[in-house]
């Protein structure tokens, strides 16, 4: 190992550069991964424009990790080099009334990687080793990345359980939409509908096994639904999550809205048809299930990665997630 390597770096300002810099030392409770992939989410962009008003600068990006352990500081015991591992990014206090409860992902004093502290867009990274989590071999390389994702929609889940025998619609079909029609398939609801606009994501909407991929909601079938999933944040889409649930139906809310986003909202629906209304940011502390439910998932969740870039095209990588024949777009230190 070097002493430098190569990063993908922002101020905040529209700006990418790939710099060298000095290659990380695990403290003594850390690791440091070599990483075979990283994703690229919406997040990504809005770090690199500035308009995250959580992250610091310069920051090296990347949150969706995993990788191949090359390093391991002197206290850590349960992690050797040479592990395939993912990291959970959200490094958390453990301490404060959040955590306690297990909902790390609102903690007090949460540090992501990449996007408060270095992440995982460099050849090297490192991480608290209590963040770091074994994958199976069976998992390839191009997909394991995709444990984080999945572990916010395990989250979802979890906020609101009991997916089986519902009929569902989720609006958005992008890597988050289509990891949950994915889990949601698996946990055995009756039917998935999916509302997105992209032809792209309709289309492999359906190979995934949706009853249905419209345009507009105007075009499903049913006019109530169990259980509805919004992974857009477009308020009108939001609104019709909300129009569309049936007594006792539940909206999960995925999709980031715009902080100045409003919507319509006649309470008298929440009373008379016992709606219940369900946020979900992040992942709280769903990593370790997404490890282990990736070995089952990995091929399905596969067919969402359209496109691997190597570091020094992280800016081509962001104009083809940008594109909409793309779905998932990973980063590789090659």
């Amino acid at each position: 190992m070097t002493d430098t390597m190569r990063a993908v770096v922002t101020t905040g300002h529209g700006d990418i550069e790939i710099k060298n810099v000095p290659v990380p030392q695990p403290k003594p409770t850390e690791v440091v991964i070599e990483p075979v992939g990283t994703g690229i989410c919406g997040t990504d962009l809005h770090l690199v424009k500035g308009d995250y008003v959580t992250s610091k600068y310069p920051l090296i990006l990347g949150h969706e990790m995993a990788g191949y352990v090359t390093k391991v500081g002197d206290d850590v015991l349960d992690i050797a080099v040479g592990d395939y591992v993912g990291a959970n990014p959200n490094v958390t206090c453990g301490k404060c009334t959040w955590c306690k409860q297990e909902a790390t992902n609102l903690c007090e004093q949460i540090s992501p990687a990449g996007i408060i502290q270095d992440g995982s867009c460099a050849e090297y990274v490192a991480m608290p080793a209590e963040f770091v989590y074994k994958l199976s071999a069976d998992i390839p390389h191009h997909v394991a990345p995709l444990t984080e994702p999945l572990s916010c929609v395990l989250h979802a889940l979890d906020r609101a359980p009991d997916w089986r025998d519902q009929d569902m619609v989720i609006f958005g079909a992008g890597s988050i939409g289509l990891v949950a029609l994915i889990v949601a398939l698996d946990e055995g609801a009756t039917s998935v509908s999916v509302v997105e606009p992209n032809p792209t994501r309709r289309k492999q909407a359906l190979k995934l096994g949706a009853a249905q991929a419209v345009e507009s909601a105007a075009e499903l079938e049913r006019d109530s639904y169990d259980l509805t999933l919004d992974a857009s944040g477009h308020a009108d889409a939001i609104s019709d999550a909300i129009r569309l649930l049936g007594k006792r139906g539940r909206l999960i809310q995925m999709g980031v809205a715009s902080p100045d986003a409003t919507i319509d909202f006649h309470p008298i629906d929440l009373f008379e048809k016992e709606i219940s209304l369900i946020g979900s940011q992040s992942l709280a502390n769903m990593y370790p299930a997404a490890a282990e439910r990736m070995a089952s998932l990995h091929e399905k969740l596969g067919d969402l990665v359209t496109g691997t870039f190597p570091v020094d095209q992280y800016e081509e990588a962001l104009e083809a997630m940008k594109s909409p024949e793309h779905i998932k777009i990973f980063i590789t230190a090659q």
